[in-house]
């Protein structure tokens, strides 16, 4: 049968696009299923500047419970995977990040709705998160396309995910109704699985001098 042959690109299996939680873990990270478990230590790491540019903000307790509602109502559609992000020496939660939008049929899915705590930033955790995620959906999905989308307004976000390696398509005007009524325009960004090989040893390399995004 067609899906239990490889396929055009390589890649393993179709038949491989199987989604369920799952735990990756890196050299220094480790991004576990993410639960209602996490919500205390979530709430913790919070302050009002990392979720700015979220559509709906988290600030309170009830808008981390909401967060984490959405995203296993998303796991148990089928159409999300969502993970807390861990350091692995401690087991300390530093962020949140999630695939989503999955689509099967034509195996390709969305990386986002990703934030890191303040501590954290600039360093190797984001990297290694992205690492590992990429890997997952390329060579153990057999995605053929990965997406992220940000705020047209999130010029670091747009910086970060330029200096990735992902390639700007194109602006979603009026695309979300922000929780203050501000409408969003949404730029898109992909990585295809040609591109995957060049951009892993890149992520690779960006890791061995650190983390950072000159490397």
């Amino acid at each position: 049968m067609i899906a239990d042959m490889e396929t055009a690109t390589g890649g393993p299996p179709v038949s491989a696009m199987d989604v369920k939680p799952v735990t990756l873990e890196g050299a220094g990270v480790r991004l576990e299923p993410l639960t209602e478990a996490h919500e205390q230590a979530l709430h913790a790491i919070l302050d009002p500047a990392l979720t700015q540019w979220f559509p709906k903000p988290m600030r309170t307790r009830e808008d981390v419970r909401a967060y984490i509602a959405e995203a296993l109502a998303m796991q148990r559609a089928g159409t999300g995977l969502p993970f807390a992000t861990t350091l692995r020496a401690d087991g300390g939660l530093v962020g949140v990040t999630r695939f989503a939008n999955i689509d099967r049929a034509n195996r390709r899915a969305e990386i986002g709705w990703t934030l890191v705590a303040r501590a954290h930033q600039r360093s190797a955790v984001n990297t290694e998160a992205k690492l590992l995620m990429l890997t997952h959906a390329f060579e153990t999905w057999g995605c053929i396309r990965v997406e992220f989308k940000t705020d047209s307004l999130n010029f670091q976000s747009r910086t970060a995910l330029t200096r990735l390696g992902a390639t700007e398509e194109g602006i979603f005007r009026n695309h979300v109704i922000c929780a203050d009524g501000r409408l969003r325009h949404s730029v898109y960004f992909s990585i295809t699985n040609d591109e995957w090989p060049a951009i892993k040893q890149r992520l690779i390399r960006r890791m061995a001098a650190g983390g950072h995004a000159n490397a």
